[in-house]
């Protein structure tokens, strides 16, 4: 039972916690980006953001 209760609260977090981030593309995410330091990015969220950002 108390792994279940564990494995309960621990999916609930993951999904509290990704509902955070604000979706690829929207202008929270661009204006997010923008302040991220460009050596932090990662391959795809280079292309996200040229392809949602800037075109």
């Amino acid at each position: 039972m108390n792994k279940l209760l564990l494995l309960l609260t621990f999916s609930l977090s993951l999904i509290f916690l990704s509902a955070c981030a604000p979706e690829v593309g929207s202008e929270k995410w661009c204006a997010q980006m923008k302040e991220k330091p460009k050596g932090d990015w990662t391959a795809n969220e280079a292309a996200d953001f040229t392809k949602h950002c800037l075109f």
